[in-house]
């Protein structure tokens, strides 16, 4: 269990924040770049449950808690060590990525084939839906360069990249099983 007695520490006012294992980094760093970036995430999924009910509701919970898992899971560089570690590190495992791919399929047999490309929009819910994918997006494509850097643990990338697919899937549900989708029209606004 975390505690938190006092949030300001001042320990990062010179520009370095504390990984998972105690390491000390710059604040720009690529790893907390990634972490951050997956807690924006997290964020604008906060804001889509302000419109979501029931069942979307209960998911997009599920999400936002296997966002802090990714975000732990990211802050501790050295899987080599967690045998060693005082207490078990929070790793990402495959199960996360097999519940979003199975939410997906059912989510997905109810939708039409798409004809087109979907632009952002339809209901707010489907907006923020759309929103929070380009923000996974953005975070799959820094832990990839994270990856490629440094040691990630693969399930992180592949989370990412399923939830992205989720969003999507969920946003064509938000906006009336696709019948709202706000689809794009190749060319409509030049001119001749």
């Amino acid at each position: 269990m975390v505690v938190l007695n006092k949030i300001y520490t001042r320990t990062g006012d010179k520009g370095d924040t504390a990984l998972g294992n105690g390491a000390r980094v710059p604040k720009d760093d690529l790893r907390v770049e990634t972490y951050g970036t997956a807690d924006e995430v997290n964020a604008v999924l906060g804001l889509a449950r302000l419109s979501a009910k029931g069942e979307m509701d209960a998911a997009l919970s599920r999400i936002q808690n296997d966002l802090f898992d990714l975000g732990a899971d990211l802050c501790r560089p050295d899987r080599d060590q967690d045998a060693q570690a005082d207490y078990p590190p929070l790793r990402m495992t495959e199960d996360q990525t097999m519940r979003l791919e199975s939410e997906i399929d059912a989510m997905n047999a109810d939708l039409s084939p798409l004809r087109s490309f979907i632009l952002p929009g339809g209901s707010p819910l489907a907006a923020h839906l759309h929103h929070a994918r380009t923000v996974a997006r953005r975070c799959e494509r820094l832990c990839v360069a994270l990856a490629g850097a440094e040691d990630v643990n693969p399930a992180v990338v592949t989370y990412l990249n399923r939830v992205s697919d989720w969003l999507f899937v969920a946003a064509r549900v938000a906006n009336d099983n696709g019948a709202a989708d706000v689809l794009w029209v190749p060319g409509a606004n030049r001119a001749g």
